[in-house]
């Protein structure tokens, strides 16, 4: 297990996917036995589509149980008081500009699992969190994406 990645999130995050596992665990697993044992009724198990699809379910839920059970046990967390907004960092907010369109934009960045840029919320692995990590207000950061290059400058940090 030493070398399996680190999962950076905030505390929030983790309490997401602590959620989700537990779900996944006391109520989808249930709920997934029950429709194995209806099926089950339905007799020769070999020509069984419910079975089947029973089975499938039943193998991806435990596929995802195992995922989130793995980053939450790597998982580190960055708690609400450490969080310093003299830099960008994981739990911080950060406004900028893009510099060449005048274009101002505002994200949280968070752990890859909470990222979900629809709703304001950039991982620190992507090519913008990872640029924008570790610089302070007024820094401006070239970011190397795929259609070239961004000019960004960070007009503020805050939580």
């Amino acid at each position: 297990m030493a070398d399996e990645k680190r999962n950076v999130m905030t505390e929030e995050g983790l309490r997401d996917l602590q959620a989700q596992y537990d779900y996944l665990i006391n109520v989808k697993r249930k709920e997934i036995i029950n429709a194995i044992e209806i099926a089950r009724g339905f007799g020769d198990l070999s020509e069984n589509a419910e079975y089947t699809e029973a089975r499938n379910d039943q193998a991806k839920n435990e596929a995802e149980i195992a995922r989130l059970k793995a980053l939450i046990d790597n998982a580190v967390v960055v708690s609400e008081n450490e969080i310093n907004t003299d830099f960008v960092s994981v739990g911080t907010i950060v406004k900028y500009l893009n510099v060449p369109t005048g274009k101002e934009s505002e994200y949280a960045i968070v752990g890859a699992d909470q990222a979900n840029p629809l709703e304001g919320r950039i991982s620190n692995e992507s090519p913008i969190g990872m640029a924008l990590l570790g610089h302070q207000v007024g820094d401006t950061v070239e970011v190397d994406i795929p259609r070239g290059f961004l000019t960004l400058r960070i007009l503020d940090i805050h939580r």
